[in-house]
């Protein structure tokens, strides 16, 4: 099975820009479709984005459409998110999933791998 790892999260102003990197060990995410959730404190955790396996197809949710960028490097086995246009309200603790049999996929309860999540925070 396949172990992920997140980083690249911090602390930034408003209207600036990070990008998340998330290392796959253990199989090669060419195996998987890809997604990025994020959590805020007392919040549900939400949809960010997933690109299929080849990363010719990719999906947004409302919030980040036009602001955020999902690539992947199947090559390096990493998955990223370029975050540009940050909003107090991008502030949340961001995780990779991995999902084997579905596209596009939305829900978090189909992601079969997750990592352990970095932080994000985004100041006004």
């Amino acid at each position: 099975q396949v172990q992920l790892v997140e980083s690249g999260g911090g602390l930034v102003q408003a209207g600036g820009s990070l990008r998340l990197s998330c290392a796959a060990s253990g199989d090669t995410i060419s195996m998987y479709a890809m997604g990025w959730f994020r959590q805020a404190p007392g919040k549900e955790r939400e949809f960010v984005a997933a690109v299929s396996w080849s990363g010719s197809s990719t999906v947004y949710g409302d919030s980040v459409t036009g602001r955020f960028t999902i690539s992947r490097d199947n090559a390096k086995n990493t998955l990223y998110l370029q975050m540009n246009s940050l909003k107090p309200e991008d502030t949340a603790v961001y995780y990779c999933a991995a999902e084997t049999t579905l596209w596009p996929v939305r829900s978090s309860n189909e992601y079969d791998y997750w990592g352990q999540g970095t932080q994000v925070t985004v100041s006004s």
